[in-house]
């Protein structure tokens, strides 16, 4: 984030358009407001089967800025707005290739306040994300959960809990869950968190009124052994259906390692004979969407490997290679594989972009279960944060 002290593009796009004249009042306003957010482009190209004439390009476009000021010393004011897609899942614009270019829609997604004047406490309360392991509360080009209602966290030595309530949400527009979410529900929310020797845990528990309640368990750590820096991580998450007896749960484990310019990423993940939905959003931190359109979120007695080797070959330039693997025990048809390079650059600290190609297969699943789906993919992705 940085500080603002004179007229931006930016502010002129949250606080429209002011004569010469307030020019210096507006000026004044606004020099202890923080700016931050980011702009994303990202092209998709498809080729659904090599052996058939069917591609399919999306050109996707977002706009997030973050507004955030000192009210006193007690209390800060945030305002979110987004440029992109005003109605439907998605937060950011979509535009594919059968479709002419249009203008996209600037909203105000967060409007809330913070009181910091207890000790190691903050409680905000207003319309602001739902920053929860189950949900994604901000992302750069996709979807994000919001609601309105109060969230309080504090600090009590190496310990961190958190409590939430909201009375709306924008829950229905979750592509995760299909259940007939109206959006005025409830939502109840606690957490903990804490740190020993190198070891973050986590727990917390959710419950949408009428709909479901689910809690998750998570491990994490960081050591050094013989100049291998390892990151093994393992999460246990389960969600159980009000109106349905099955349990749907999802865990994984995994490890991460670098070793001077080097890296790699092994991972595991299951789901249960009775259901693998235990997330609102496939990448929140319950879900299992560690690379491109392979995801066990979701997914019914099902088991995903993620395999990665990347290299730092110049400070701007990484190159890597990823694998996933998704077997589906209940429907052989499900079977999922993808194989695809990346390449990374990052031009400046808040200017990056990557660019992916590869193959993506999905078993029995093209011309209505009879042929195998076998896809070529690409992908260009561009990021400026500010």
């Amino acid at each position: 984030m940085k500080k603002i002290t004179k007229l931006s593009l930016i502010a002129t796009l949250a606080l429209g358009s002011v004569s010469f004249a307030n020019a210096q009042a507006l000026e004044e306003a606004i020099k202890n407001v923080d700016v931050s957010g980011t702009v994303t482009y990202r092209y998709n190209d498809y080729e659904e089967n090599d052996n058939v004439n069917d591609s399919k390009s999306e050109n996707i476009f977002k706009a997030a800025i973050n507004l955030k000021s000192k009210v006193n010393d007690d209390v800060v004011a945030n305002v979110r707005f987004i440029v992109g897609e005003a109605e439907g899942a998605d937060a950011s614009y979509i535009n594919t290739q059968s479709q002419s270019d249009k203008q996209l829609d600037v909203t105000l997604s967060e409007v809330n306040f913070t009181y910091t004047g207890i000790a190691n406490t903050a409680i905000t309360f207003g319309k602001q994300g739902l920053a929860t392991p189950f949900t994604v509360h901000r992302d750069s080009i996709g979807n994000e959960q919001t609601g309105t209602g109060i969230v309080a966290v504090t600090n009590v030595g190496p310990v961190t809990l958190a409590a939430a309530y909201f009375n709306n949400t924008n829950l229905n527009k979750s592509k995760e869950v299909s259940l007939d979410i109206k959006g005025h529900e409830n939502v109840l929310f606690a957490g903990a968190m804490a740190s020993f020797a190198g070891i973050n845990a986590d727990a917390s528990y959710i419950e949408l009124e009428d709909f479901f309640d689910a809690y998750t368990v998570g491990l994490s750590a960081s050591y050094d052994v013989a100049s291998v820096k390892l990151n093994p991580y393992a999460r246990y998450s389960s969600l159980d259906l009000d109106n349905n007896s099955a349990d749907n749960v999802l865990w994984k484990v995994g490890m991460r390692a670098n070793m001077g310019i080097f890296g790699a990423h092994l991972g595991y993940g299951q789901t249960d004979k009775e259901g693998g939905v235990v997330a609102l959003d496939a990448s929140s931190e319950t879900g299992y969407d560690e690379h491109w359109r392979v995801t066990l979120s979701g997914e019914t007695d099902s088991s995903v490997i993620y395999a990665s080797v990347d290299a730092q070959v110049l400070p701007s330039l990484n190159v890597a290679l990823k694998y996933s693997d998704l077997d589906d025990d209940k429907k052989e048809n499900k079977d999922q594989k993808e194989i695809y390079t990346q390449v990374t650059y990052q031009m400046s600290k808040n200017f990056t972009g990557y660019v992916r190609f590869g193959q993506y297969e999905v078993k029995n699943k093209f011309n209505g279960g009879t042929k195998d789906l076998d896809s070529t993919i690409g992908r260009l992705h561009v990021q400026y944060s500010f």
